[in-house]
């Protein structure tokens, strides 16, 4: 898999002195490295468990969230922005969470080259950059490649969660995800399903509600037997 237009794009910004602590101090600590082989992820966790993947964290305050409540399941965090690496690495200091671990980069060549096929219990995308301006939907993270990509890491039965404000966004991620023959719709009836409570509030959740956009969640899963 050839990877050349990046979903994201690079900017120097602000690291507050906390998030320098974070990388500075913490990071180390819950941060993976990069490997020749793909990664054993009941070393990497020191015990076996489902594991779930977030791509692009952001400042990473509802993956903490959902790794304190559940304390049986692995998560691997990837974020390409530094600010959101120390954001993360300290609040996990903090509080003692012990069932994370962090990558900073770019998730495409993480899920090709260090995630075993068949090791995932599900994949998180919440809300991921839209590129609404027409001229750049190649930019876009969801793409047919890339979620034949994801399916071939995730276990029979594993999920893959996305959500997104944007609503030409959201119907498009809809019709890629349902072209994939082994992925199944969570919702019978076929389109969108209600946020589950399972999912935090993000930032870009509540700044998309304060400007009044909608909020679009879609649940598919990796097919038992495929025909």
């Amino acid at each position: 898999m050839h990877r050349t237009i990046k979903s994201y794009i690079l900017r120097a910004g602000r690291i507050s002195n906390r998030q320098q602590q974070g990388l500075d101090l913490w990071l180390k600590h819950y941060e993976l490295a990069l490997t020749n082989t793909p990664w054993s992820l009941s070393t990497e966790f020191n015990r076996t468990a489902d594991t779930v993947v977030e791509i692009g964290f952001g400042m990473g305050a509802s993956l903490l969230i959902m790794a304190q409540n559940n304390p049986h399941i692995n998560y691997i965090g990837i974020e390409v922005h530094k600010a959101g690496l120390g954001s993360l690495a300290a609040d996990l200091q903090d509080h003692q969470v012990s069932n994370v671990r962090l990558i900073g980069e770019d998730a495409v060549p993480i899920f090709k080259t260090q995630i075993e096929d068949n090791s995932l219990a599900g994949v998180q995308i919440f809300f991921p950059d839209p590129w609404h301006k027409k001229r750049h939907h190649k930019r876009r993270l969801i793409q047919q490649e890339f979620i034949q990509l994801v399916v071939q890491k995730l276990k029979p039965g594993g999920f893959i969660h996305c959500a997104t404000d944007w609503q030409e966004y959201a119907d498009h991620m809809l019709e890629v995800l349902t072209q994939n023959p082994e992925l199944q719709n969570s919702q019978e009836s076929g389109g969108f399903c209600l946020k589950p409570t399972s999912r935090p509030d993000t930032k870009f959740e509540r700044r998309g509600r304060r400007l009044g956009h909608g909020i679009w969640d879609l649940i598919f899963t990796r097919q038992l037997e495929t025909f």
